[in-house]
């Protein structure tokens, strides 16, 4: 028999073996900063609504194993949140669009890729659609630096030699779920794990989720937001998070979806339906019938050169507030927080007299599995949170969230 020591050490070590420690880190937060791109911003809302095209074909052809058919007119990008994050080493930094609506990271859309020591080219190529834009080309794996705590190694890249859609920055952060990647490599139809899947699984991080904080803004190109990997930033939220898990609901259970209702004041605007969280969507977009009882209460009329919907200041006087319903928790959208920031006006192409609202039509009824989209306007007035290990979207608000910035 063992003697009774040596046993306990042996016991000790297969327990730790079977339940490694994790090391507690700290979450590192990264800035970054939202763009106006001045030559296409007229497209906002088409863009947006490509965008959201694109969402329903490709989440409903994942949901029955077949490939998504795109075609969607593509305008240039309106606006974005903007990181500078390097890749090499030594790294060359580039301007990536923020973006929970996909997965894949690459670069070249700008500034070329600088292959250094740590550059490794593979054998597939890679192509993405994004409704508004698209980029194909090769897939190298390369260490990724973000801000100056975070370094990946070994992380996919893609590298453009084609793309659209994507003037004035260099390309896409994808953070969103990693089944979205699925496809996009020539040679095998495995996911790749994202930078927030790197992270976690390098031990970088200790959660694995991210929290996202913006702010309202009143200027074209503004360092207003941040993104915290690993946890929460509690100093960007007020009160508690309200965590709501991933719907089970196809098309919008394929990327941060949930489900939620909207009332407009006591109006009833959507039903309890699935829908997604969004920051490479600009605009609120709420399903065509939805959207049909908005404007009716709000006295709202649609503007021909923004396509948005625009009030008289007697109606902007008496707009009440929208409640988006979601998790149990009903989150409050003011009437300022509903128009688009007037001093940006001329930036859309509308008129610097008028008021806009950032709620618009989403192109097609409720029903379809994917019935809203709460993009950058809705986030700028609340902090979220994207926790991919327990598969669910965290809401707060903020001290932003009744501000009278517009």
């Amino acid at each position: 028999m063992f003697p009774k020591t040596l046993l306990t050490t042996l016991l000790l070590a297969l327990t730790v073996a079977a339940n490694p420690v994790l090391v507690d880190r700290a979450p590192v937060s990264l800035s970054f900063s939202r763009r106006v791109n001045a030559t296409s911003v007229q497209h906002l809302l088409k863009h947006d609504q490509a965008r959201a095209r694109l969402f329903k074909q490709k989440g409903s052809a994942k949901a029955l194993n077949e490939d998504a058919v795109i075609s969607s007119p593509v305008d240039n990008q309106a606006v974005s949140y903007i990181a500078s994050v390097g890749v090499g080493s030594p790294a060359t930094q580039y301007d990536l669009i923020v973006d929970t609506g996909s997965s894949n990271t690459w670069v070249g859309a700008g500034t070329r890729y600088v292959q250094t020591s740590t550059s490794t080219k593979t054998s597939n190529s890679v192509s993405v659609s994004y409704g508004s834009g698209s980029f194909s080309g090769t897939e190298y794996t390369d260490t990724v630096t973000i801000g100056s705590g975070l370094v990946i190694t070994k992380q996919s890249i893609g590298v453009a030699s084609r793309s659209s859609g994507f003037q004035g920055v260099d390309g896409i952060l994808g953070i969103g779920p990693i089944d979205l990647t699925e496809g996009t490599l020539s040679s095998s139809s495995q996911t790749i794990p994202t930078v927030t899947d790197n992270l976690f699984s390098q031990g970088t991080i200790s959660a694995h989720s991210i929290g996202i904080s913006f702010e309202p803004s009143q200027t074209g190109d503004d360092l207003n937001g941040e993104i915290t990997w690993g946890g929460v930033d509690s100093s960007k939220y007020t009160g508690s998070i309200t965590y709501i898990p991933v719907t089970s609901t196809s098309p919008a259970s394929a990327y941060w979806g949930i489900n939620q209702s909207i009332k407009y004041g006591s109006t009833s605007i959507l039903s309890t339906t699935a829908g997604i969280v969004d920051t490479g969507t600009t605009l609120i977009l709420i399903a065509t019938n939805g959207f049909n009882k908005y404007k009716s209460a709000t006295g709202a009329t649609l503007d021909n050169n923004t396509g948005l919907l625009t009030i008289s200041s007697s109606n902007f006087n008496k707009l009440q507030s929208l409640f988006f319903t979601a998790g149990g928790t009903t989150f409050e959208l003011t009437a300022n927080a509903q128009i688009w920031p007037r001093a940006l006006n001329t930036d859309i192409g509308g008129s610097s007299s008028k008021i806009y609202l950032i709620t618009a039509d989403l192109g097609s009824n409720s029903g379809e599995g994917l019935d809203f989209i709460n993009g950058q306007s809705f986030l700028e007035r609340f902090y979220s949170v994207f926790d991919t290990a327990n598969k669910r979207v965290g809401l707060a608000t903020t001290p932003f969230t009744t501000a009278t910035s517009n």
